[in-house]
């Protein structure tokens, strides 16, 4: 995937951002998010102890001693606060996120959410991503349509690992954005230069096409 396509998907996501949430960003595509939110008052959460990470710093301005939890580097806002993991976690477990935005494996039609592991290959362990799919109240992923083979990432019932049952409300690729509502997944936009017929094609879901279909702009 390009960076300009990054970008789109990253830009889109930012719309979904309402003024004085409080989102957690997760590694990926998911960290371009906070470069399209000027103008709002949001506060990005990262797990590693920080309320109030910035856009993207300029190459040759990263301090290193800001990072997120992928190990990137930030930037941070007036008033932003910091603190040990313990705290960043018990935020995401009392239900403070408005938000979170991470990428994933597969996402089932129902919203089921597998991200964290592909059998037999070697991972730190699952992360955050666990607790933020249950206790965010907007779960949005951002995600390549495809995986290298060409096979949908958007599934009937997904193969690998969950990461959390029913989640994910809004799923966001290079293709389209599609909402899950009561275990149904809606299609709603169509990024160019992609048609209707080409994202069906593409999804190995069963996809409800919304009467108000638009394309993202």
């Amino acid at each position: 995937m390009g960076r300009e396509v990054r970008h789109a998907i990253a830009k889109r996501a930012a719309q979904e951002i309402r003024d004085g949430m409080i989102v957690n960003l997760g590694i990926g595509i998911p960290t371009l998010v906070a470069d399209y939110v000027k103008g709002k008052n949001v506060m990005f959460h990262a797990e590693n102890g920080i309320l109030g990470t910035g856009p993207s710093p300029h190459p040759g301005s990263e301090n290193p001693n800001l990072c997120n939890a992928g190990g990137f580097p930030i930037t941070t806002v007036e008033g932003a606060s910091y603190f040990d993991s313990g705290t960043a976690f018990a935020l995401i477990r009392r239900g403070f996120l408005d938000m979170t935005i991470l990428g994933a494996l597969e996402v089932s039609e129902k919203g089921d959410l597998a991200n964290w592991i592909v059998p037999g290959k070697r991972v730190p362990g699952m992360g955050g991503a666990l607790e933020l799919a249950q206790k965010a109240r907007k779960v949005i992923v951002l995600m390549n349509h495809t995986d290298k083979y060409g096979q949908s990432k958007i599934v009937k019932g997904c193969q690998l690992p969950l990461t959390a049952p029913s989640c994910v409300h809004m799923i966001i690729t290079d293709m389209a954005v599609f909402s899950i509502t009561d275990g149904r997944l809606i299609l709603e936009e169509v990024f160019p230069p992609y048609k209707l017929e080409d994202v069906l094609k593409k999804t190995n879901a069963n996809v409800i096409v919304s009467e108000t279909i638009t394309t993202v702009s």
